[in-house]
């Protein structure tokens, strides 16, 4: 039987038995991503905003990107917060649910990239379960763990400004997940080429 037939559960949605079909073939496709908080809390924060970019054979593919708001009304109501800033952003607002489903047919089988990178996946994993979903499939790479394994240090963790710092990529006053999903993009491609990583 097909591996992936046996986490199918008629109860789960139908994008995320979709999601699991996908596990049977290998991939090149890399999706770096980048979210953004309410917190550091994955039971009690949720995420308020979402920037991937997919990176194919050493190249940033700026066309095969995602980008999302979660309008996330009832968590800044139910805990006194503002979303005015997510209101007035021009990026595409979406619930929580449709987000969640739409970044998950967009990652498919993909290896996920990022900066510190099991929070996204937690943080993403505490959206699946409310969907009565599963948790992600998809194999991880962070980049401060690739720098301290190319420097073999192990008794420190690196910033993204730190690590920007150390390759030269240019400063940016812009503050937001997609500036910070394209940081990462870049440092990937030096650092896994340095590594030599395929």
């Amino acid at each position: 039987m097909l591996d992936w037939l046996k986490n199918i559960n008629k109860n789960h949605p139908d994008f995320w038995n979709t999601y699991l079909s996908k596990f049977d073939k290998k991939t090149n496709r890399f999706v770096v991503i980048s979210t953004e908080t309410s917190g550091l809390n994955p039971n009690r924060d949720v995420i308020t905003s979402i920037s991937c970019f997919a990176v194919i054979n050493d190249t940033i593919i700026i066309g095969d990107n995602f980008e999302a708001i979660l309008l996330q009304y009832n968590f800044f109501h139910n805990n006194g917060l503002t979303n005015e800033f997510f209101v007035e952003s021009k990026m595409k607002k979406l619930g929580e649910a449709e987000a969640i489903q739409s970044l998950i047919e967009y990652i498919g089988n993909a290896v996920i990239v990022g900066h510190h990178v099991d929070f996204d996946v937690e943080m993403i994993n505490a959206a699946l379960e409310k969907l009565d979903c599963g948790r992600l499939k998809n194999q991880a790479l962070d980049i401060d763990v690739m720098y301290k394994k190319l420097k073999d240090i192990s008794d420190k963790q690196f910033s993204l400004d730190q690590l920007c710092e150390i390759y030269k990529i240019p400063y940016s006053e812009l503050n937001s997940s997609s500036e910070d999903a394209y940081k990462i993009a870049l440092l990937f491609l030096k650092l896994k080429s340095r590594l030599g990583l395929h």
